[in-house]
């Protein structure tokens, strides 16, 4: 499992010294868990987030993982500062002592934030962004950032010229998809209790899947994209990615909701529910209607290993109460996957990001980068398409113009018949594969790419969507579920996703990140 044994050796004296923390288990810890060790005394919060930190200093970069970028040296103080508070009988937020990993491409005033470029190596915000604030003044401890896929642009792998390759922990030879796959290795491995990602087209959703965890892509509107490094505004959405629906449910009441920073979440504005737990039932399928959507099932590429897996799914499904809806079908879909939906902004959306960073913005124009030649050789055509763009113009404003989300007309007769297919079949939400194929070989990231449905439906609608441990294909190569659902129905698929959560059970660790005392047990062999 190790190159250098001494290492672990040499980390064994790191430890939290005191025997009473040997009997929590850090691996799959959930935040209730946390808060029933602290709540009984069994342990601290310095204790809680030093576990956390020996299992980053041990795993990640000798495993060759590398999905953190950066830990949070101040984390320890934090936790003393809760400890005292708990002493004391103060009042507590509700993430009290939680260790969260933050994508890269959030802002925080005192980590710095990449976005996977090297040209922002060094560039520490002036602030935290509205989730990372949220999160803090909830009791939430950001252990470390998370590496990501340079720019965001690539669905595929998780790739910086900031910080590197990240692998995924279930195995070390395959991507963990982008371009949250920092976020989603980490939080797989347990090196924090519950992580943050960002999805513009697939990058919540498709790594939660290829690492078995819950990721949600929330409703255009629900949630704030406020000090996060864009990609594309009108499709950009943040979240949670967690080991379990629950820890969704708890991190999304905290960072859900009205931001007047984000103008677009006042589209949003009094939609969210007072607590999204309260739909946490486990007998919360009986009765649903679930459609199928064949044409994101049977495709000619896909794997059939996963395939026969989504079939099981659906009989559990239906064993768990559910009525499935086979096939389900959307009026003019592959003209809608065709059709032009896109609009060219990342160079304005990033010119409008540099702005907040003030007078000392490492750079002023996201295409400094391309001209210095400060980037990973992957994303040459990347910079070149979606920096093509002008600097200061508003894509609504160009000739011709292209109108964003909700103006936009393709994007809205795609929602409609969405809207329409469930009105007509009367489902709840929707079910199909978030990939139809396994998580490629990184030495083969673009050639392997496939099977990517988190691409089709959500993000040029707008809608929600989840995914959830579907179990594993290939030995251990996880396989995610993913639920969509109408505009501003979290509820429901939260709902639905913790119904079928509980009755199956599929996430289980990946086996190269262990309890640490089963580590130094191996190491003293």
């Amino acid at each position: 499992m190790f190159k250098n044994i001494s290492i672990v050796l040499l980390c064994v004296f790191c430890f939290s010294n005191n025997a009473i923390a040997q009997n929590f288990k850090f691996v799959e810890a959930t935040i209730d868990d946390i808060h029933g060790a602290l709540k009984s005394g069994q342990m601290t919060c310095r204790q809680i987030v030093s576990g956390y930190l020996d299992r980053i200093n041990i795993f990640d970069k000798e495993s060759k993982l590398n999905a953190i970028t950066v830990i949070n040296t101040k984390a320890l103080l934090k936790a003393d500062e809760i400890d005292k508070a708990i002493k004391n009988g103060e009042a507590l937020g509700s993430l009290y002592c939680a260790p969260v990993l933050i994508k890269d491409n959030y802002d925080t005033h005192d980590l710095p934030t990449t976005g996977g470029s090297i040209a922002l190596k060094n560039s520490y915000p002036p602030d935290d962004a509205f989730m990372v604030r949220k999160l803090r003044e909830a009791g939430a401890i950001v252990i470390a950032k998370t590496n990501m896929a340079e720019w965001a642009f690539s669905p595929r792998q998780t790739k910086s010229s900031s910080f590197g390759v990240t692998a995924n922990a279930y195995d070390l030879s395959r991507v963990p998809a982008g371009s949250s796959g920092g976020t989603a290795s980490g939080t797989a491995a347990s090196f924090g209790v519950a992580g943050m990602g960002s999805d513009t087209g697939n990058s919540i959703r498709g790594p939660s899947s290829h690492l078995s965890l819950f990721g949600i892509r929330s409703t255009i509107g629900l949630t704030s994209r406020d000090g996060i490094i864009p990609l594309a505004f009108d499709r950009d959405v943040a979240g949670p990615m967690t080991r379990t629906v629950r820890d969704g449910a708890l991190m999304f009441n905290v960072v859900a909701g009205y931001d007047p920073a984000d103008y677009m979440t006042e589209l949003g504005r009094g939609k969210r529910k007072a607590d999204y737990t309260k739909y946490l039932d486990k007998d919360a399928l009986k009765g649903k209607r679930i459609g199928v959507l064949r044409t994101l099932v049977d495709t000619d590429d896909a794997d059939p290993e996963i395939i026969a897996i989504f079939i099981k799914a659906i009989e559990d499904l239906r064993a768990a109460g559910a009525i499935i809806v086979d096939p389900f079908e959307i009026d003019n879909f592959v003209q809608h996957l065709d059709a032009p939906n896109f609009c060219r902004r990342f160079r304005y959306d990033m010119h409008e990001y540099l702005k907040s960073l003030g007078p000392d913005a490492p750079i002023k124009d996201v295409m400094e980068v391309y001209e210095s030649g400060q980037y990973s050789p992957y994303v040459k055509g990347g910079l070149e398409s979606f920096g093509a763009g002008p600097l200061d113009i508003h894509p609504r404003d160009e000739t011709p113009p292209c109108l964003e989300f909700p103006n936009h007309p393709g994007r809205n007769a795609y929602k409609a018949d969405v809207d329409k297919a469930m009105d007509k079949y009367d489902v709840d939400v929707i079910i199909y594969p978030s990939w139809t194929n396994p998580p490629a070989l990184l030495a083969r990231a673009d050639e392997d790419y496939k099977g990517d449905n988190s691409q089709r439906v959500a993000p040029a609608t707008g809608l929600p969507a989840v995914t959830v441990p579907m179990g594993y294909s290939h030995g251990e190569l996880p396989v995610g579920l993913q639920i969509l659902g109408r505009a501003y129905s979290e509820d429901i698929l939260f709902a639905v996703a913790y119904g079928y959560e509980q009755a199956t059970l599929h996430r289980k660790p990946p086996r190269r990140f262990p309890e640490i005392d089963k580590v130094t047990k191996f190491a003293k062999k």
